[in-house]
């Protein structure tokens, strides 16, 4: 009779096994359905999505799951989308981030998106969506990022945004919103970046607002803002971007005219209409009516209809007894026959789902997926070099994988900048909204020894000038045998643009401005050079006019600075012959096979050259001109005259005396700094 019972025991088994699978993941998969005839109504980009599939197998395109397999990320940027989104994704209740920028959707935010209490990013930029934005989202809890620039939203901003308690980046620049900027913000502790540049706002900067301690960023630009700036907004400096707001006046900001009587008397019956900081905003808290579990418990979310509940429970209810029963059966039978077996099934199950996370993790980023969080190229590696000293400043500056791959839209192509030998540089815009250049090298053209690389890495985010390209961070991905460097995006490109231009109406810059950009760029050779506490004196060895960036001011950026440090040997070679070939490399080099700061300042001499005259490959006949004090021949013509001539003789001097054939006969750049800080009228 054991055998019939075993075999019943069996099948109530596979019995419940149908009963208790999970719901919560067919709930989901018609969810994605439905989010997916909206999105991409003529299935063009989503055909990976199909009803009989698996969410969380990695195969449907820009979805990722949670170790629970729950729904958890939706990444569908830049996809060509051209639907709408859809209500339905609120039935994706465990969902962190959507990711939804780039693309062409219409239609209106929908309300029920703010069911969505697990919610911590939300993007929705770059699209063509209309309507409001729902007040209903002052509900998500866990919302830090609610970017909705370049839209076509309308109406207020919502005052219940100011219940986002988490929310640290709002981005509603570039849209036809009007009012005024709720007060309600100022509730938000923890806001670093606020977006409201080009809509139709009107009124006063909220003082509660400017008083936020973490602000970092306030662009209002391009609005019709009236009134007073606070005071508090002058710690800022350049995050505060107040222009083309006639209305707004203001003491220490460089854009604003000053205050009239009248300003700040219309700002004083303003204020008086202000409840106090210390008053609730409003008692309408937008409130769930019933939260869903939490995501990190295996079961599923509430469903929709109550008879589906009560049919799955009673299965789980005959499925649990059946298993007991079965249970109590086994252990009796094999009590009796004296044997022990050793259960492996926890720890096989363990390993496919590590297994099963990596590969998902490589398809889709997601927030909830363990994520690679590298140094060097061992996310394991010790905190202490051979030496004991500690690398603090890679919790500092690291970055994660799936950061990186958002702000670039998965590497798209539409965001490369440009490629050499060894790199390739996209275009990216981080969480925060901050524009970045990410450079992307390939582990084998990175230093082999781990520790050289480290300490390659230790100086490139000890380097801080205002005329070096600032670094971001890192993230090193063992996966994909890449590592990334995050900088600050410069606007205007590299000088080698403004060089060797046919068109006179393109890109000629002004006298003062290459005045400009000469000094920047000593004073940044300057700062390489010196020795600091906590940063050694560094050669650049690689300086050129590609090496130099230009952001909008027009100040100019010395790049990879300390960047040949990270490379092996032979790709160093590789890009130093480029540097050969446009005559920035020192004579001494070729005998002697060694860079020093004397090298430096030849690249240095050669870029003086090359901006006065306005071409990058320059002529025998071009050096023979500043030798012989011919301005007319060797500035640049398209200048038409207007520039100061003791200025130029005293550039070319310069340039000739660092492009001396001795290094011993060429200045150091602290001389040439200081030279280039005299009058214009001394020679």
């Amino acid at each position: 009779m054991a055998f019939p019972r075993f075999f019943i025991f069996l099948l109530l088994i596979a019995f419940a096994a149908v009963l208790v699978k999970p719901s919560c993941g067919n709930a989901e998969l018609r969810a994605l359905m439905d989010i997916k005839s909206s999105l991409d109504p003529e299935n063009k980009y989503l055909s990976s999505w199909v009803s009989d599939g698996d969410p969380c197998s990695g195969k449907f395109e820009g979805v990722a799951c949670n170790k629970h397999r729950k729904v958890a990320n939706i990444s569908l940027q830049s996809k060509g989308l051209t639907g709408k989104v859809s209500p339905a994704v609120s039935e994706l209740k465990c969902l962190s981030g959507l990711y939804l920028h780039y693309n062409s959707l219409t239609g209106e935010i929908p309300k029920e998106i703010a069911n969505l209490t697990e919610l911590t990013d939300l993007y929705l930029n770059v699209n063509n969506l209309s309507g409001i934005i729902p007040p209903e989202i002052g509900s998500m809890a866990s919302l830090q990022a609610l970017v909705l620039s370049c839209n076509q939203l309308t109406g207020n901003i919502p005052k219940e945004i100011g219940f986002l308690k988490r929310l640290n980046a709002l981005a509603l620049e570039n849209n036809r919103l009007n009012g005024q900027i709720p007060e309600s913000l100022g509730n938000l502790g923890g806001l670093k970046w606020v977006y409201l540049s080009s809509n139709k706002l009107s009124g006063p900067i909220p003082v509660r607002l400017a008083n936020v301690p973490l602000l970092k960023v306030l662009e209002v630009q391009n609005n019709t803002l009236s009134g007073v700036v606070p005071s508090s907004l002058r710690r800022l400096n350049g995050g505060f971007r107040p222009e083309n707001n006639p209305g707004l006046c203001g003491v220490g900001f460089s854009s604003l005219r000053v205050c009239t009587d009248r300003d700040n008397l219309n700002t004083n019956q303003s204020e008086s209409n202000v409840p106090s900081a210390n008053k609730t905003v409003s008692p309408n808290m937008p409130q769930s009516a019933s939260l869903p579990m939490p995501c990190n418990q295996t079961h599923c979310s509430r469903s929709s209809s109550k008879l589906p509940q009560i049919g799955i429970v009673a299965g789980v209810i005959t499925a649990v007894i059946a298993l007991m029963v079965g249970g109590f059966l086994i252990i009796f039978r094999y009590r009796r026959r004296k044997q022990k077996v050793g259960d492996t099934s926890d720890t096989l199950d363990d390993r496919l789902s590590i297994d099963q996370a990596k590969e998902v993790y490589k398809k889709s980023p997601s927030s909830l997926v363990d994520l690679e969080y590298s140094i060097g190229w061992d996310p394991a590696i010790a905190s202490q070099d051979s030496n004991g000293i500690c690398h603090e400043f890679l919790d500092v500056f690291k970055f994660n994988l799936e950061e990186v791959e958002s702000a670039t839209q998965h590497f798209s192509e539409l965001n490369l900048l440009g490629k050499s030998n060894f790199s390739a540089v996209y275009k990216g815009i981080l969480k925060d909204g901050s524009r970045v250049a990410i450079k992307s090298i390939s582990k084998m053209n990175c230093k082999t020894v781990e520790a050289e690389f480290i300490r390659g890495l230790s100086l490139l985010t000890s380097l801080k000038h205002e005329n070096l390209v600032k670094l971001r961070g890192f993230c090193c991905s063992k996966a994909r045998g890449e590592c990334f460097l995050i900088y600050d995006f410069a606007s205007k490109g590299n000088l080698s643009h403004y060089l060797d231009n046919e068109d006179d109406s393109i890109n000629v810059l002004d006298w003062p401005t290459r005045v400009s950009i000469i000094n920047g760029i000593a004073k940044g050779i300057e700062y390489l050079h010196s020795s600091e506490p906590n940063k050694p004196p560094t050669v650049h060895q690689n300086i050129s006019v590609e090496k130099v960036l230009v952001d909008e001011h027009f100040n100019p950026l010395i790049l990879d600075s300390g960047l040949l440090k990270l490379l092996a040997d032979d790709v160093v070679y590789s890009a130093l012959k480029v540097s050969a070939a446009f005559g920035y490399m020192a004579p001494e080099y070729i005998t002697t096979g060694r860079f020093t700061e004397k090298s430096d300042v030849y690249a240095f001499g050669v870029i003086i050259l090359q901006v006065i005259s306005g071409k990058q490959k320059l002529a025998s006949l071009t050096r023979l001109a500043a030798e012989a004090g011919k301005l007319e021949d060797f500035v640049d013509m398209k200048l038409k005259g207007k520039f100061t001539e003791s200025e130029a003789a005293r550039l070319a001097k310069i340039a000739l005396d660092c492009t001396h054939e001795l290094p011993d006969s060429r200045p150091t750049m602290a001389s040439v700094v200081q030279e280039l800080s005299k009058p214009s009228d001394v020679i």
